[in-house]
Parts: C-alpha cells; structure tokens; sequence
C-alpha cells in the first residue's frame, strides 16, 4: 500500500491504492474522532476490538510527517482498509463516530460502480464471487415466490381430492406457512361475507356470492332417527376452485405482511 493517492478530504482523508483499494491513515483517523486516550493504546484497543489482522485489515507504517510524533508517541501509523476503518468509527459510540461511519458509507457508496485498476485478487475476489452469489440467490428467490401459489395449490388438490371440508383447508394453509385454524378460518370466512353470520339454522352456510363464484359446494345427508323421524343434515365442502382460491389468497396476504 505505499502508493497512495488522496481521493477524498472532506473530513477524513481517503486515499486510493495501486490496486483501487480504499484506505485511510490511523492517525488522521484518530485526530478526527477526537480520542481522548494516547493513538498507541487506542489503535491497539480497536484493532483487538474487531479482531483486525495485519497485512490483511491494516499495515504498519511510519507516520507521514515528522510533526506527528509527539513525546515519543505515535512513532508508528497504521493504513487502514474502509471496511475496517469503518468498524473502529462505529465502536466510539458518540456523534463523531456516528459522523465519520456515515461519512465512509457515502464513500463506499460513491466509487461503488468502479472497477479494479489491476485483475481482483484476495478478498477483493472474493467480495465479487459474494455479489454475484446473493445476486443468484435473490434471482431464484423471485422465481420462487412467483411460482409458490400455483405449486402449492396442485400439491394440495393432488393430496386432498376434489372437494375438502373447510377444517382440511385450515390444515393445508398451516403445513404452507399460513398461521391459521379451523375456528379461525371459518372466522375469516364469516367476517369477508364467505359463509353466512347470521345465526339460525342457514348458520356457517355458504352466501349466495360464494356459491356463484363456485367456492362451495352443499353435501346434504338424510338420516332416520331411532323413532323413524327423517332429518337432513348439510355439510360444507369446499370445491377444487374453492381452494386454488383461498390458498393463492391467503398466501399474497402472507406476502404482503413479509414486505411491510
């Protein structure tokens, strides 16, 4: 890191290497954030602090100018990576910490977009397979979530038949991820006008618009009683469009809360 050429001064200076790499010196470091202890023992402190390795994260060095040594003090400098530099601001806990950690980040932020000067090698190398990987990663996690809907639903229609009770629908969208439950499906389903609120004896029946829009259907069972009465019992079910429909619903709400 001998050649190094100042690119940005504003508050502390920032210097580039042959190599494109971002550094700044420990002294001018030290002077800025104001420290009140002696530069030896706050660099030594800081580096131990962030488990900082030299040759990698920093290099020793002679200070620039013979005016920074003082009273036998600070006879060493240190050239600091950003990354690195930016860690020991955050560490001070004050506003200049605060000031100058922002400072680096618009820095980074600023030359983010330019290229190596000399073919990447190290951590450097690293850094850009990194990118590229969180890149691949986050493609596929789009394809993912755009595909989640449809292969779900064909999962739970192959499990589950044709038409299923609203109870087996509340267990399918819980094995999906959807915190749900029976009681509180059919909750749901009374509350968004699915089923019917009112009490009486058309009770947790399906509403005429549910039944238009083909979500349910009605299973109706005679039963004699032991006295040789008749009574028809009904049954809720909900059909093979019924589920693509709740699940895909629910799970763009479920979506959706994730983004917020």
């Amino acid at each position: 890191m001998e050649q190094l050429k100042m690119i940005e001064n504003e508050l502390v200076p920032v210097y580039e290497t042959d190599a494109g790499e971002k550094v700044v010196y420990g002294t001018e470091l030290y002077r800025v954030l104001q420290v009140k202890s002696n530069y030896t023992t706050w660099i030594e402190r800081r580096f131990n602090d962030i488990d900082a390795i030299e040759n990698e994260d920093y290099e020793t060095c002679f200070p620039k100018l013979e005016s920074e040594i003082h009273g036998g003090q600070n006879k060493k400098d240190h050239i600091i990576k950003l990354d690195t530099a930016k860690e020991m601001a955050m560490l001070e806990r004050n506003s200049k910490g605060k000031e100058v950690r922002r400072y680096f980040i618009q820095i980074e932020k600023k030359y983010k977009g330019i290229t190596f000067k000399n073919t990447p090698t190290g951590k450097e190398l690293m850094a850009l397979a990194v990118i590229e990987a969180q890149k691949t990663i986050a493609e596929q996690n789009q394809a993912i979530e755009r595909l989640l809907p449809k292969e779900v639903f064909a999962d739970a229609v192959a499990a589950s038949g044709s038409c299923i009770l609203i109870g087996e629908l509340a267990k399918i969208l819980r094995q999906n991820g959807i915190n749900t439950g029976e009681r509180r499906l059919f909750a749901y389903l009374r509350e968004e006008g699915y089923i019917i609120r009112r009490k009486g004896t058309d009770y947790n029946m399906p509403t005429q618009r549910s039944m238009e829009l083909g979500l349910f259907q009605i299973r109706e069972r005679t039963i004699t009683n032991p006295d040789g009465s008749i009574r028809i019992t009904k049954t809720v079910l909900v059909t093979g469009k019924g589920q693509q429909y709740f699940i895909n619903k629910f799970l763009h709400m479920h979506q959706e809360k994730a983004c917020i």
